[in-house]
């Protein structure tokens, strides 16, 4: 059973950095996909960033594009999501989520950011962003 864990939220001032922590196990095979999804009270779920677990390719939305970076250390089976800049609309719970690359029917590019992608799922940690 594939498991994630984040790890890194914190109270920030509005200019700062964080960096987020999503530790991954169980996976059976070694192609998946990990995505970085955030939501604010009384807002829909938003797809941050992702990263596949293979290659170099990633994704952004464009409200982060610019000031967010995923990266991965397979070594640690960690993605990581290095916040800067760090605006008050960034605050939200920071979630995690995962799939295998076999269960994609769209071009990663096209439904990286939609939650419905992904089947594995963290239990998110609070970014908070406020002076």
């Amino acid at each position: 059973q594939v498991q994630l864990v984040e790890s890194g939220g914190d109270l920030v001032q509005p200019g700062g950095s964080l960096r987020l922590s999503c530790a991954a196990s169980g996976f059976t095979n070694a192609y998946y996909v990990i995505g970085w999804f955030r939501q604010a009270p009384g807002k829909e779920r938003e797809g941050v960033s992702s990263i596949m677990s293979s290659d170099s390719k990633t994704y952004y939305s464009s409200s982060v594009k610019g000031r967010f970076t995923i990266s991965r250390d397979n070594a640690k089976n960690t993605v990581y999501l290095q916040m800067d800049s760090l605006k008050p609309e960034d605050t939200a719970v920071y979630y995690c989520a995962a799939t295998y690359i076999f269960t994609l029917r769209s071009p990663l590019a096209v439904v990286a950011h939609d939650a419905d992608t992904y089947e594995y799922w963290g239990q998110g940690t609070q970014v908070t962003v406020s002076s």
